[in-house]
């Protein structure tokens, strides 16, 4: 695959110094000027001022000018204007408005972290105390994973990531939803069906079940109001999962253990049905979840600006 995962994501909010210090304490490093670098992805999110929260930029990576040249004939045959240089192109996505940028960088290398020793039944694997136990540094994501957005059309977002950008699918939920990705993890963007555009989410890997909890778990100390989901895992990409809310009510996530898609494996995407779309296990789903509280809001800050 030429694309090879998420580069960046820039996110527009109307609280820019509150959501600076929310994403500092999730564990980003925050180079000044609202951008953050992961451990090992470099500078991956940026905040930026806009009147409501909304996804103003995705870049995708891709390996070579080769690559992109070939990306913006493909978007040109689906009629998406696309402003093109040697090594990065910018298109904006018809439906929601997004400026999505490809450019050729580096591919994100994860070093390799020791296993964590767990036991089970009739399995002794570990000796003693736990290791997780004398974890006390700070939780810190190693890159940037997935960002999740709904669409007012999601048949037109699906066809620019998958026949002008060249995600392929992994999975769908109904025909509203569909996980893509264009990397060996098993979904780097999903679309989904929406009454308004937004962003639902955006998510960050750390090692293990035991990060994902520790990270959960110290984002809501003193600040029980970011809790939104969690802590579960999901069905389609078989992640852990906690899922929190930042000061614009975006929600972020840590996630560990996600299903990897090599090149050449024979991969047959499902159609899930029901809970299966969403998850495996975890406490229950709250409505703020599929319907954000801010809906209304949204949808009436769109309509006014388009005024």
């Amino acid at each position: 695959m030429a694309l090879h995962g998420l580069g960046k994501v820039t996110i527009g909010v109307p609280n820019v110094d509150e959501n600076i210090s929310y994403y500092t304490e999730f564990g980003l490093d925050h180079r000044g000027g609202g951008i953050f670098a992961t451990q090992n992805g470099g500078e991956q999110l940026e905040i930026v001022h806009a009147p409501i929260r909304r996804l103003v930029e995705l870049e995708v990576a891709a390996d070579d000018p080769d690559d992109i040249a070939s990306i913006a004939r493909r978007l040109a045959q689906l009629g998406v204007p696309v402003v093109h240089e040697e090594s990065s192109l910018v298109a904006v996505e018809p439906a929601t408005g997004t400026r999505v940028r490809v450019a050729v960088r580096s591919r994100i290398v994860v070093p390799p972290v020791p296993a964590t020793p767990y036991n089970g039944p009739g399995r002794i694997d570990r000796i003693g105390r736990a290791p997780f136990s004398s974890r006390t540094e700070p939780v810190r994501p190693r890159k940037l994973g997935h960002a999740v957005l709904g669409s007012v059309d999601y048949e037109t977002t699906r066809r620019f990531f998958t026949e002008g950008l060249g995600f392929k699918v992994s999975d769908y939920v109904g025909d509203t939803a569909a996980f893509m990705r264009c990397s060996t993890d098993h979904h780097n963007v999903l679309v989904q069906a929406s009454p308004v555009n937004f962003l639902h989410h955006t998510s960050w890997q750390v090692d293990d079940i035991d990060e994902v909890g520790r990270g959960g778990y110290g984002m809501l100390e003193g600040h029980p109001e970011r809790h939104a989901w969690g802590l579960g895992r999901h069905y389609a990409g078989s992640n852990f999962f906690w899922y929190l809310r930042d000061p614009a009510g975006n929600y972020s996530e840590y996630y560990s253990d996600m299903d990897c898609i090599p090149e050449d494996e024979v991969w047959t995407p499902e159609v899930l049905h029901g809970l299966a779309g969403l998850y495996s296990w975890g406490p229950p789903l709250p409505p703020s979840f599929l319907e954000p509280e801010d809906l209304a809001a949204l949808m009436t800050g769109a309509h006014s600006s388009k005024g």
